[in-house]
């Protein structure tokens, strides 16, 4: 383990996550929704074309927070550093960590995982890492199969409590952690789970959450990836 690539890596989470927050505000609207033109604090508008999107720190200059975010991002690419070392799958999945770590914080706020950003993030890693290892193709097609049905049937069943973004995420988690092979997937698939279960018992026992209020997962399977693909 260089001490040096786990420093750049932490560098780029950071700073890569420190832009997150006002792109993860403006796209945390309902279904449908466009994303927001103006700050949901202050009603102060967003300026116009990129400019609107881009800003280091807080989503809007009312607004307190984007330190948990840049801390987190440091952390996963830290992580992956540490685990992966000079392989060339790092830069693939430091990469990802971008639109991941966008995907749950609009989950976290919303309840929902916008199609492009789950698409942006099969782009950013399912074809450089088919690349890199192209032996392990069928692996992963077949994973993103599996886990696309199998999730597609606990969407379907009442109560199920899993949304269709849950189940494309899911999917395309399977095909990234496909490329490192069948126990990794397995780790992928299980973790999620062992994940939310407990919070959600948690919530339930002390009346923070009710059946009409569902726990996003895309946390959780986000995390149950990065376990997987650090622990393969």
């Amino acid at each position: 383990m260089s001490p040096l690539l786990v420093i750049f890596a932490a560098t780029f989470g950071a700073a890569a996550a420190g832009f997150l927050p006002r792109p993860a505000h403006r796209l945390a609207v309902g279904f449908g929704a466009p994303s927001r033109s103006a700050c949901a604090a202050c009603s102060r508008p967003f300026p116009a074309g990129l400019s609107g999107w881009v800003r280091a720190g807080a989503a809007c200059p009312c607004t307190s927070g984007g330190l948990l975010t840049t801390l987190t991002g440091a952390a996963v690419a830290m992580v992956l550093a540490v685990r992966l070392g000079p392989s060339p799958r790092l830069p693939v999945l430091l990469l990802a960590v971008v639109p991941a770590l966008l995907l749950a914080l609009v989950d976290l706020r919303c309840l929902r995982l916008p199609d492009r950003l789950v698409a942006t993030l099969a782009i950013t890693a399912g074809l450089p890492l088919a690349v890199l290892a192209h032996a392990k193709v069928g692996t992963a097609l077949l994973a993103f199969v599996g886990v696309l049905a199998a999730y597609g049937i606990l969407a379907s069943l009442p109560g199920g409590g899993l949304g269709l973004g849950d189940v494309k995420l899911a999917a395309v988690l399977a095909l990234i952690v496909g490329f490192a092979g069948w126990p990794a997937v397995i780790v992928g698939v299980v973790t999620p789970h062992l994940i939310n279960g407990p919070i959600a018992l948690f919530l339930l026992v002390t009346r923070r959450a009710g059946g009409q209020r569902p726990l996003p997962f895309g946390p959780a399977l986000l995390t149950g990836a990065l376990i997987a693909l650090t622990a393969a």
